[in-house]
């Protein structure tokens, strides 16, 4: 299996109290800020198309751990990111058995307590795994809520990639059937244009038009999925492997990317249009000036044979419309199997560019990983004269 230096796991459901982070590996003395977590959790959380969830919740982070006057000191990092709506579930969220419940109490549970499966989520494989009856156990870290604390995550991630000048962003490409066809010429472009739009669409003509789909998808009790774009320049050559399966960096990228909730395709360069382009055309070209290598196209994305080649590394998301909506699908009530309509519980109508945010943070958490594999040292100021050598 591959080895692991930037490790982490999370806990936290929908509506429960919190959600937790703890990162393992992290080398001493790099600089950390909340304030640009903070930055990358409200990204994550705007968005045309956003449903009610984020009226109430305003997502900050808590560093408990691992960061001592701003920098890393070599033990694990410790984040938390309270859910405010707990306050409203609090009841039927309980950690706690209740012994003697009162009709009051019951109440409460069975109003948050759900069996209508809804199609597209994981509810109904959830509940044969787990042998869970009220899907509302399914629902609660099955749900996209558990993405925000995987942001502040890779929020430390890229400020790990920046102390060695390697930065990224994302931005949205497709909303339903409208696809952007012009592209700023720069990459500083499409990133500064992105950052400003509702719908981190680099164009504004077709901003316009994503938004119209979107409002047109709300009003039909609809929902809609896209496309989205990652983008990190300046990676040195030679992460990942070709050596085993498991250590190929678009391998690595494609599953980080594929599990987010709602994606259910990810390219990396040209990705599904290799397979109409010839060889001739697919491939990018190698030339030299000065013996420096360089390339007048990136069809590649930035990998070749699982490994960095010092181009721009592009990886593509497709996400699938959201499977919550108004708009009802048929489905069974797995309390007595009949036939029903499926649950509905609030929703976002288009979350494509949160989810754009969410792949960033995935994205870099990779590429972090592979960085501090390949450099190794304990702490900053060895990893530099590593990287600089």
């Amino acid at each position: 299996m591959t080895m692991k230096r930037f490790r982490f796991l999370t806990s936290g459901e929908s509506h429960g109290k919190c959600l937790n982070a703890i990162i393992e590996g992290v080398p001493a003395g790099i600089r950390i800020k909340t304030d640009i977590i903070n930055e990358d959790l409200a990204r994550r959380q705007v968005g045309y198309g956003r449903g009610g969830r984020m009226q109430i919740e305003k997502d900050t982070v808590e560093i408990k751990s691992g960061i001592r006057f701003g920098k890393t000191t070599g033990a694990p990092i410790c984040l938390e990111i309270k859910n405010n709506d707990y306050i409203n579930w609090q009841d039927a969220m309980s950690v706690e058995s209740y012994e003697y419940p009162t009709e009051d109490m019951l109440r409460k549970i069975e109003e948050k307590s759900f069996t209508k499966v809804r199609p597209g989520h994981a509810d109904y494989a959830g509940s044969v795994k787990y042998n869970l009856s009220d899907l509302r156990d399914v629902l609660e870290r099955s749900s996209a809520r558990k993405t925000a604390i995987e942001v502040a995550v890779g929020s430390i991630a890229k400020q790990i990639l920046k102390a060695f000048g390697i930065m990224g962003f994302s931005h949205v490409i497709q909303i339903g059937r409208v696809k952007l066809d012009f592209y700023p010429k720069t990459y500083t472009l499409i990133k500064e244009k992105a950052e400003k739009s509702d719908v981190r669409c680099s164009d504004d003509l077709t901003a316009d038009r994503m938004r119209n789909a979107i409002d047109e998808a709300a009003q039909a009790g609809d929902t809609l999925g896209g496309k989205f774009e990652v983008i990190f320049g300046n990676l040195p050559v030679g992460l990942g492997s070709y050596v085993h399966w498991d250590m190929t960096l678009d391998g690595r990228l494609a599953q980080a990317v594929m599990s987010i909730p709602g994606v259910k395709a990810v390219e990396i360069g040209a990705g599904v249009e290799a397979a109409s382009l010839p060889g001739s055309r697919m491939h990018d070209e190698i030339f030299v000036k000065n013996k420096e290598i360089y390339r007048k196209t990136n069809n590649a994305g930035g990998i070749e044979g699982g490994m960095t080649n010092g181009e721009t590394l592009i990886v593509k998301g497709t996400m699938k419309p959201i499977p919550t909506m108004r708009k009802s699908l048929a489905t069974v009530d797995l309390k007595d199997m009949q036939p029903a309509s499926a649950h509905f519980e609030r929703s976002d109508v288009c979350a494509v560019p949160a989810c754009s945010v969410v792949a960033e943070a995935r994205v870099a958490i990779i590429l972090a990983d592979e960085l501090l594999a390949k450099l190794g040292g304990d702490n900053y100021v060895e990893m530099k004269a590593h990287y600089e050598s």
